[in-house]
């Protein structure tokens, strides 16, 4: 590595450090703080002044665009669920099948299940009402559980989400390392559906039942009395009304992928699922389905209805700003190329390809907190390793980038701020939670891949 690269490794990890002793030592507000931090490694880093402040814009507003759409008709729908008395309706029903005892796995299974079509920010924003109902529920009545109430309903669900999102296709990152690797589709999905199972049990409701005695989790009060209430004076919706409703989306986002999957390209129902199985225009078309589910057929007149959604948005304007902030540091961090300093050293590291492939993803989510950028990056520059090595099977190789693209989640991740925000949770609560979730997810596939690599 040269002078230069050196350099910018260290101002990275220097403005890392500084921004987790403001936020835990100080008590300084996570926004400004990544703000801060974002503008001063641009600068460290030599970049031109008008380039910084152009990568801020571009990654404050590329993830508001996609997380912050999302978060704001999630809470839309969520302010209508609740409200309406559906979300003490599901979460009921949870609670009835095994017993609290039974929820940390019923709740990263239902995660799995839904998360198949979605996106991860679209699942947390659809399951968090029924996460802190079944949370506010256990925290009456644990049933014998012991631990942090939030954290058992909600640490289960976190790892479903990820764990889909990560290893089965169609996600984004599983079809990139397939796309860029020649890796058979229907080979990795099995691969992907297989490796799973074993990861969910671990990650899951094993690491819930065993970190959230140690752990803390406080929810927004405001946001924990808005998604846990019901309106007494309105009837509440039949269950089958409310897990339709809840399925709407999901069932459009279902549809798109039935479509690529099915569908040549150009075909008008493929395009026609592009368009309403997006994350964004599924929720959207899901918030006015919700109008009247939750809403108009339920007694509820318009000025009611249009006084939920606005009351929706203020408790999550602060989550908002801190995910894009964190979102401009990421970009902030590809644009200084970062990225490509790791990606070279990587390369001269002696390792087998699945090996080398999880190594080059981990290091590509440690430094920019981007999967995408972990996913791609690694699966280009392992694609020739498949080409001069006929014996390496590229779906396990995959898959192994896919499950590195998600170790320790931190500071530079979007989601981290997202789970932090929702769960209520602090720095050091954070990193021993969900970045130590994430890391079992990344090591958990590598083991799995390099067995598997052993017997296929």
């Amino acid at each position: 590595m040269s002078q230069h690269d050196l350099v910018l490794l260290g101002i990275a990890v220097v403005v890392f450090l500084a921004l987790v002793v403001a936020i835990a030592r100080f008590r300084l507000h996570p926004f400004p703080a990544l703000v801060i931090g974002a503008l001063v490694l641009g600068l460290w880093a030599g970049a031109p002044a008008a380039q910084v402040l152009a990568s801020f814009g571009k990654g404050f507003g590329d993830t508001l665009a996609n997380v912050g759409m999302l978060l704001a008709l999630g809470a839309m729908f969520g302010e209508l669920l609740a409200s309406s008395g559906g979300a003490e309706r599901v979460s009921s029903s949870l609670l009835s099948f095994g017993g609290p005892r039974m929820v940390p796995w019923t709740m990263c299974a239902v995660s799995m299940i839904l998360g198949l079509p979605l996106f991860f920010e679209a699942g947390v924003v659809l399951m968090m009402p029924i996460v802190l109902n079944v949370g506010a529920r256990l925290a009456k009545d644990s049933g014998g559980l012991k631990g942090n109430p939030y954290l058992l309903a909600g640490l289960p669900v976190f790892a479903g989400l990820s764990i889909v999102h990560a290893l089965v296709p169609p996600h984004p990152g599983p079809m990139v390392a397939i796309s860029a690797l020649n890796a058979d589709l229907g080979h990795t999905l099995v691969l992907g559906l297989l490796m799973c199972i074993p990861i969910a049990v671990v990650a899951g409701p094993l690491f819930t039942l065993w970190i959230a005695p140690k752990a803390s989790a406080a929810p927004p009060v405001d946001l924990v009395g808005r998604l846990t209430r019901k309106d007494d004076q309105y009837r509440a919706p039949s269950l089958t009304v409310t897990i339709f409703t809840i399925l709407f989306p999901i069932l459009l986002m279902l549809g798109k992928m039935a479509a690529d999957l099915s569908l040549p390209v150009g075909h008008p129902v493929r395009l026609l699922f592009a368009f309403i199985g997006n994350p964004i225009v599924a929720l959207l078309l899901a918030v006015l389905l919700a109008m009247f589910t939750f809403g108009f057929f339920i007694g509820k007149d318009t000025r009611v209805v249009g006084k939920l959604l606005g009351d929706a948005l203020p408790p999550i304007s602060a989550i908002m700003l801190i995910i894009g902030a964190g979102g401009a540091l990421k970009q902030m961090l590809i644009d200084v190329q970062l990225g490509a300093v790791i990606a070279h050293a990587s390369q001269m590291v002696m390792l087998s390809p699945i090996l080398l492939g999880w190594f080059i993803a981990v290091i590509m989510r440690l430094a920019t907190g981007s999967a995408t950028v972990a996913i791609v990056t690694a699966s280009g520059l392992m694609a020739a390793t498949v080409t001069a090595d006929p014996h390496l099977n590229p779906s396990l190789l995959a898959l192994a980038i896919g499950a590195g693209s998600l170790f320790f989640s931190h500071i530079n991740d979007a989601g981290f701020w997202l789970v932090k925000e929702y769960m209520g949770m602090n720095l050091p609560n954070m990193f021993k939670t969900w970045s130590v979730l994430e890391t079992i997810i990344a090591v958990m596939g590598l083991v799995l891949a390099l067995g598997l690599s052993l017997v296929t």
